[in-house]
């Protein structure tokens, strides 16, 4: 099935433009862009057991980082994409090291907090739109090819994502993996067994805030525009909703997750299928969550998985 899924991405560009379709390849760059996000927070909330609700801090501030340096006339990649990395991984540093803190539900709300202030610091940014977001005057350059190109940047995107994927992959399946979900387990054992628990925690941390900047700097370029909405606590909760149906703590529900949810959400919300009704196209994809949380409690990778975590 991964093979056969594989082959899938990386033929549907091409079977798009010779159906005529080609606004479909810029909706699937959009799904793998929103798999590296989700996958990221997977990190944390699926094998980390930290439920963070301000993950679309990290997120909103590479997209941002990108945006606001394309508006100045820095548009190398090589130049763009790391600092909104760097800075996103420093914000999760910084946010990371005093939300950890704290447990349970005050964890949760410390996180929004964080996000909402967040928000507000680039709403507050006039000179970049402010409420109205910022226009970028064109997509990233550096690779000697232009990324307008949809069929380049799709393959870039996609190139990307199965890097940041075989690098998860690696990290959970090492010893600091282990011990991270040694941690979401019995953080009390894992702490008398002599292991630094806020250390590790706070890594991972990072790591999954790192993720979340590249794939934000990523989307930026997909749309040439960065608003407050990439930072809003409901991009947060879309990205937990992702990872949610896709499977928590399953190594594909971030990006299995991502591509059902906007799927859905192309299909419904379209005239074609619920015609005058699709201004309430978030009622059957609520019918839908509710329905895998109550039957597949494991999310839909994790009722395709051969065992149960």
């Amino acid at each position: 099935m991964k093979k056969a899924a594989f082959i899938l991405v990386l033929v549907f560009p091409l079977a798009m433009h010779a159906l005529e379709q080609n606004f479909y390849i810029g909706i699937a760059t959009r799904v793998l862009i929103y798999a590296m996000a989700a996958a990221s927070l997977n990190l944390v909330l699926g094998y980390g057991g930290m439920v963070s609700f301000g993950h679309a801090a990290f997120f909103g501030a590479g997209a941002y980082i990108v945006g606001i340096l394309a508006y100045e006339g820095v548009t190398s990649l090589w130049l763009a994409w790391p600092l909104a990395v760097a800075l996103a991984a420093l914000a999760a540093l910084v946010i990371g090291a005093i939300s950890l803190r704290t447990r349970g539900v005050y964890f949760i709300m410390i996180t929004l907090a964080f996000a909402q202030m967040t928000y507000y610091v680039f709403v507050s940014l006039k000179s970049y739109g402010g409420d109205d977001g910022l226009s970028m005057p064109s997509r990233s350059t550096g690779l000697g090819f232009s990324l307008s190109n949809e069929f380049a940047w799709y393959y870039l995107v996609l190139g990307l994502l199965m890097l940041v994927l075989y690098l998860l992959h690696r990290l959970v399946h090492s010893r600091f993996g282990r011990v991270v979900e040694a941690i979401r387990e019995n953080e009390t054992r894992a702490a008398a067994l002599g292991y630094p628990v806020y250390r590790y925690q706070l890594l991972c941390f990072v790591i999954s805030g790192a993720i979340a900047g590249l794939a934000g700097a990523l989307i930026a370029n997909q749309t040439s525009y960065v608003g407050p909405s990439l930072l809003h606590w409901i991009q947060s909760g879309t990205l937990m909703l992702m990872v949610i149906l896709g499977g928590v703590g399953r190594f594909w529900g971030g990006p299995v997750g991502a591509a059902v949810l906007l799927a859905l959400e192309e299909l419904f919300s379209g005239t074609a299928l619920l015609g005058p009704y699709s201004l309430h196209w978030q009622l059957p994809i609520g019918l839908i969550l509710l329905a895998v949380v109550l039957f597949a409690p494991r999310g839909i990778a994790g009722a395709f998985a051969k065992q149960p975590r």
